[in-house]
């Protein structure tokens, strides 16, 4: 079973686009988790009019808004499928994603966390960049040291089993976002993590972006050091459960 986590805050422009563009890949046993952050505009009421067409969707409305992670850690906890797929309200998945990604983690069950690229492309899809990653300057590693550095994960284009999801039930209040965090705990856990250079999906780039905006410099800083604190903390937790 495949649960797609989505957050959503005023995405009435980019919802129906994006969720019908996730609907055709998934079987009738999966699931879509949105879990709305109090949006100020239609976007509850058309994915209500598409839950009534499609009972796979599942929407929970937070009040009052709750923020980026805290809606993506709610939506992660409420999924009951085997593999969890992380998705943005405005992108636009390639009809190719699904199967390509469930691909690997069927032919490897080592396999935890599958990352892959995209194409960046603006609102009408136009593109942008071919390559996400290129357009980022991504660098993708198992180092945790470099990841804390120069995070290369992007959690819509992350997909992950179950297992990790339930080393990470509750987000420590510090970190920045939810897709660095799950790399690091999934690095300090020695799973296995492949990374595709496959372009799955187009990433939209529009200017109002919640994911995916560069932050001022002393905050990404401070970002740093928080995340190295808490790996540091869930190290530290793991050692002690074990003991």
């Amino acid at each position: 079973m495949i649960s797609v986590c989505m957050a959503t805050y005023n995405g009435e422009k980019f919802i129906e686009r994006q969720l019908s563009s996730i609907l055709p890949q998934l079987s009738e046993s999966d699931e879509v988790i949105i879990v709305d952050d109090s949006s100020k505009d239609n976007t509850i009421k058309l994915v209500e009019e598409m839950q009534k067409k499609d009972k796979r969707i599942k929407l929970i409305p937070n009040n009052p808004n709750l923020g980026v992670l805290k809606s993506f850690n709610k939506a992660m906890n409420l999924a009951q499928g085997d593999i969890l797929f992380l998705c943005d309200q405005d992108d636009y998945w390639y009809e190719n994603k699904v199967a390509t990604v469930m691909k690997i983690f069927n032919e490897d069950p080592t396999v935890y966390l599958v990352s892959h690229d995209a194409e960046v492309k603006d609102n009408n899809l136009n593109l942008i960049d071919d390559s996400w990653d290129h357009y980022n300057t991504n660098k993708k590693t198992n180092s945790i040291v470099k990841t804390i550095i120069k995070n290369g994960y992007t959690g819509c284009m992350m997909a992950f089993r179950k297992e990790l999801r339930d080393d990470t039930v509750d987000f420590p209040k510090k970190i920045q976002m939810h897709d660095q965090w799950l790399a690091l705990v999934a690095m300090k856990n020695n799973y296995k993590i492949v990374n595709l250079e496959n372009k799955l999906m187009a990433y939209i780039r529009h200017g109002d972006n919640v994911t995916g905006a560069r932050r001022p410099v002393g905050e990404m800083i401070q970002g740093r050091i928080n995340m190295a604190t808490c790996i540091l903390n869930y190290n530290k937790r793991m050692t002690k459960e074990k003991a």
